[in-house]
């Protein structure tokens, strides 16, 4: 197998077993045994564990932030943006791989590499935000970053409680409700002259 299809099958295999026991219960033998190929194999694409769980983590911090980017840009209507971005949040925490769990729920947030993973979703979503927000506004940069920050946090943690069972609501419909809240506060700053 070309090496790249390789590097593609251990990633997707050392998914599976990280989701399923969290960084400090998988072995390197269970994604070898996953994956199908010997250990020797696996250490010739990652010379250890937290390697190939920060791949992971990139790829998959990536993901959530390439997706709200293309939210941001796909309107210049502001609800609608704001409902486009609730989307992405709840449709990643709702994929099936559950790489969200690696970014939002990971139980190795103490180590520093992991740790700036993880907050590097938020700081770069916020900053998207804070871009539109502030443009669309003229709110000082500083105002800007807290309400994007704010509403990053409004996606991400309502999105995991709806995903654990927050009341039976449907995903197209929970995002929508958050959607509506997060419109109902942010379109109540003025807009400048030029929007």
């Amino acid at each position: 197998m070309p090496r790249r299809e390789r590097r593609v099958q251990l990633l997707e295999s050392a998914l599976e077993v990280f989701v399923a026991q969290g960084y400090h219960a998988a072995a390197m033998d269970d994604i070898a045994e996953r994956a199908g190929v010997s250990k020797p194999v696996l250490y010739q694409h990652f010379p250890g564990k937290l390697d190939l769980y920060l791949a992971l983590l990139d790829a998959s911090c990536d993901t959530v932030i390439e997706n709200c980017r293309e939210a941001l840009a796909s309107t210049t209507d502001n609800k609608d943006r704001v409902a486009a971005t609730m989307k992405v949040f709840y449709s990643y925490v709702a994929s099936k791989e559950g790489a969200f769990r690696l970014v939002f729920e990971s139980d190795l947030t103490s180590e520093p590499d992991v740790r700036a993973r993880v907050d590097r979703v938020t700081t770069e979503c916020a900053f998207l935000i804070a871009d539109v927000i502030r443009s669309d506004t003229g709110l000082p940069d500083e105002a800007s970053q807290l309400l994007a920050v704010s509403l990053v946090g409004m996606a991400q943690v309502s999105a995991r409680f709806w995903l654990a069972g927050g009341g039976g609501i449907s995903q197209d419909d929970a995002a929508a409700l958050i959607a509506d809240l997060a419109w109902r506060g942010i379109r109540g700053y003025p807009m400048t002259d030029d929007h």
